[in-house]
C-alpha cells in the first residue's frame, strides 16, 4: 500500500539547481528519532533537497503459522497447508498490516521531527528487495538505505538483502542498523557497510 505522493521526477539529467535528490530507505522496523537523525545527517552537506521514500516490509502471516508449526517438533505432522487454517492466515496477515502501518506511520513521525521531506510511503506484502529495485526506479533514486535489526540472526538473514540490492541497483547501498548509534555500530564489530 503506498500512502505518499507517485513521484517520478527526481535527479534525472544529473544534481541541478532544484532537483531532489531521492533516497529510498528500506526499514525492517519502526525508525527510532536517533536512527531518524542518523539518516538525516547523511545528506547535510547535499546543495539540492533530499526527499525520503520508505518502505517497510510486512511480516509474511503464512511464513510465520509454517515457523511456529515447526518449532513444535517432536511429533509427526500432517503438510501444514492441511492443518492451517486459511481463516487464521488471513487474520494474522491482516493484524501483521495493521502493526507494519502503525511502524511505518511511526517511522515518518521520527522522519519528519528530524526535518525530512517524505515522498512515497510504502508498506511491502512481498519481496523487499522487489520493492527497493521498483522504488529506485520509479524516484529516480541516488541511493538506497538499508536498515535493520542489530540481533545476530537479523543481521545474517537480513545483509542479504544488502547485497541482493547491490547487485540490482546502480546506485550506492548503505546498510545501518537500527536502534544503535554510528559509534554503537562501529565499536560492536558489525560496523555500518556501503556497497
Amino acid at each position: 500500500m503506498d500512502t505518499g505522493s507517485e513521484k517520478t521526477g527526481g535527479a534525472a539529467g544529473g544534481n541541478g539547481e532544484g532537483e531532489d535528490y531521492d533516497v529510498v530507505l528500506l526499514v525492517e522496523q519502526e525508525l527510532t528519532d536517533t536512527d531518524a537523525r542518523q539518516v538525516r545527517s547523511l545528506h547535510e552537506g547535499l546543495d539540492v533537497g533530499v526527499t525520503y521514500h520508505v518502505l517497510l516490509p510486512m511480516t509474511d502471516a503464512a511464513a510465520a503459522v509454517e515457523a511456529s508449526l515447526g518449532a513444535m517438533g517432536g511429533t509427526p505432522m500432517m503438510a501444514p497447508t492441511e492443518m492451517v487454517d486459511p481463516g487464521e492466515i488471513a487474520e494474522l496477515r491482516e493484524e501483521y498490516h495493521e502493526q507494519a502501518e502503525e511502524e511505518l506511520t511511526g517511522s515518518i513521525a521520527a522522519l519528519t521531527k528530524a526535518g525530512a521531506t517524505i515522498g512515497s510511503q510504502t508498506v511491502v506484502e512481498g519481496s523487499p528487495i522487489d520493492a527497493l529495485i521498483d522504488a529506485v526506479k520509479r524516484v529516480d533514486g541516488r541511493e538506497a538505505i538499508i536498515l535493520t535489526r542489530p540481533h545476530l540472526v537479523a543481521e545474517f538473514f537480513h545483509l542479504d538483502w544488502t547485497h541482493r540490492a547491490r547487485r540490482k541497483l546502480g546506485v550506492p547501498v548503505l546498510h545501518l542498523l537500527e536502534h544503535e548509534t554510528f559509534d554503537e555500530q562501529a565499536g560492536g564489530g558489525e560496523g555500518i557497510e556501503i556497497l
